[in-house]
């Protein structure tokens, strides 16, 4: 150990002083910091915000669909169409829905269709747009933004309250050692601290258990979503136009759907969930999406076309009866960190913007009656009755209806029950299901399943992870302590590998994980590898592992994707 290795804990980190520090430069964290800014200027208080954001920029880590629902820009900035940066230009002006089949598909007709999943009035675009343009209004405010710096701790009082949270440090070699360009990291303190970041937030990870915020809640629930960006023929587009689709080439044992996005300049974004409580540990979600491109009623759109980025993140679907407990001492939870998704839907911004404001009303009040690192109870007692719960709870036996009975029985029970709640003001015969167990913990050993095989990409429609990855413009520092896990390496080879296949070669969208064999015509001497520089961040590894054995924690601020226009 060098003398600088040494003098590492000895260092002591600069503070900083804020009255509210905001984790996550997302449409929630975001709304936070701006509402609090405008209900302060309307009381004339003096109210310090800082917003911490570990993508390199604003928006580098956002990833979404994305059909906007603006009810939660209308009530954040009124006039944000009228403004000439306005991120969402391209308004629906056509609506579908699909049932594929392996050569062909049903479209359902709309009338069918539930009120709440019209799109009519919604908004096409890239929701990273969205939060730089909410970072610019932001920072007119006089919010301070952070990009390019990752929350790696959380720092609690005496008391047991939370009090901010610290920056990792930078410069750290892959052994731990410091670099020459060692830089430590800071400590944000603040009298309340709010977590936006995103599904499976590592700090809020932490933060949930230590405070029993999901006792007497559903296990939450989680999909990936994967994502391309295509600018297609101009013959092909169709502005303004969304179609959703469900069934191939997932079975109906396997949850999951599909979207084609029309809007600005010939873009068509076109995206695939799965959802994570999938069993057969031989499926790959990555390849699933490369297949459906092929079906008869989505190909023709990218004849001729170019694939311009390429996205993967994980998604909360638990819903109403997964959202843990919002408050506790010195902090809350915003926006998809509690698990605001909308999974019919497939929309979540509307609420993250929401649930910001909720927050920020909360923390206002608070501070304007002298109190700090307490628990923002009305914030928790408020949202089921907000917007927010309004949303989510006509919807709340979708996705346990989904899967327990599977696509086609599933998905007919589930529209079925949105219908009767839309009539009878939320009722439901079903009452409130509960969702059963854990993603992780649903996969069926690879001896009980018939493995999946997948055709090799044809470079011009489907692709390969890895020159998926290039567009994604994921980069890490190569020299730097991996944040990728493993609780205990043998784990996956004595375990996964014999009993699932090891999945994580398969579930992770990025070719992160491997399994390499000294004798590779004898499958004998497995290694396992882990190529954390091709990280894109979708958290997938950390949900799904079945042996829990995976724990993604922030690399080094700025590393990563870094998306334009997702």
């Amino acid at each position: 150990m060098t003398e600088m290795d040494q003098n590492l804990e000895a260092q002591s980190r600069e503070s900083m002083e804020y009255d509210v520090v905001i984790v996550g430069a997302g449409p929630a964290g975001l709304a936070a910091a701006i509402h609090i800014k405008q209900l302060a200027a309307e009381s004339g208080a003096d109210i310090s915000v800082v917003v911490v954001e570990k993508g390199s920029e604003v928006g580098a880590h956002i990833l979404s669909g994305a059909v906007v629902d603006p009810i939660g820009l209308d009530a954040l900035l009124p006039d944000w169409r009228e403004a000439e940066d306005t991120p969402l230009t391209t308004q629906v002006t056509d609506d579908h829905f699909y049932l594929l089949g392996p050569s062909g598909g049903i479209r359902l007709p709309n009338f069918l269709m539930p009120p709440l999943m019209s799109n009519h009035g919604n908004f096409i675009g890239s929701l990273g747009n969205v939060a730089r343009f909410l970072a610019a209004r932001a920072e007119e405010l006089g919010v301070e933004i952070y990009p390019g710096f990752a929350a790696t701790e959380i720092l609690y009082g005496e008391n047991g309250a939370v009090e901010g949270i610290a920056t990792g440090d930078m410069g750290i070699d892959r052994q731990g050692h410091a670099r020459a360009d060692f830089t430590r990291g800071m400590e944000l303190r603040g009298k309340y601290t709010l977590f936006a970041e995103g599904a499976r937030g590592s700090l809020t990870k932490q933060i949930i258990p230590r405070f029993g915020l999901d006792k007497g809640r559903s296990p939450q629930k989680f999909g990936i979503g994967l994502k391309e960006l295509w600018q297609v023929d101009p013959s092909r587009f169709k502005p303004g136009l969304v179609q959703h689709s469900f069934g191939w080439p997932l079975d109906s044992g396997t949850g999951g759907g599909s979207f084609l996005y029309h809007f600005e300049d010939n873009l068509v974004a076109v995206g695939f969930v799965v959802h994570l409580d999938y069993k057969n540990p031989t499926l790959s979600p990555f390849d699933e999406f490369q297949r459906f491109k092929t079906h008869p009623l989505i190909r023709d759109t990218f004849e001729g076309a170019k694939r311009l980025s390429y996205g993967a993140r994980a998604i909360t679907e638990g819903g109403w009866q997964s959202v843990p407990a919002l408050a506790f001492p010195g902090g809350a939870l915003l926006g998809c960190a509690a698990g605001f998704v909308n999974v019919p839907r497939i929309k979540g911004s509307h609420n993250a913007v929401a649930s910001g404001m909720l927050a920020a009303r909360s923390v206002v009040s608070a501070l304007a009656a002298g109190r700090a690192y307490d628990t923002l109870q009305d914030y928790e007692d408020g949202w089921r009755a907000s917007s927010i719960g309004r949303d989510l709870k006509p919807v709340r036996n979708v996705k346990p209806l989904w899967s327990r009975f599977g696509t086609f029985i599933g998905v007919a029970l589930g529209g079925f029950d949105m219908w009767t709640t839309t009539l009878t003001g939320g009722r439901s015969l079903f009452g409130t299901l509960r969702h059963r167990k854990r993603d992780c913990d649903s996969l069926l050993t690879i001896d009980r399943v018939k493995p999946l095989t997948y055709p090799k990409p044809d470079g011009v429609l489907t692709f390969d992870k890895l020159s998926s990855v290039f567009l994604s413009n994921t980069s890490h520092s190569e020299d730097q302590p991996a944040h990728l896990k493993l609780t205990d390496p043998a784990v996956p080879i004595k375990r996964n590998l014999p009993l699932y296949g090891e999945p994580a070669r398969l579930y992770c969208p990025a070719g992160v994980y491997e399994v390499v064999y000294g004798n590779e015509e004898a499958h004998t001497d497995p290694r396992f590898v882990i190529n954390a520089q091709n990280c894109v961040h979708c958290k997938t590894c950390d949900i799904k592992d079945p042996s829990q054995n995976i724990t993604w924690v922030p690399p080094e601020g700025g590393g990563g994707p870094n998306y334009p226009n997702m």
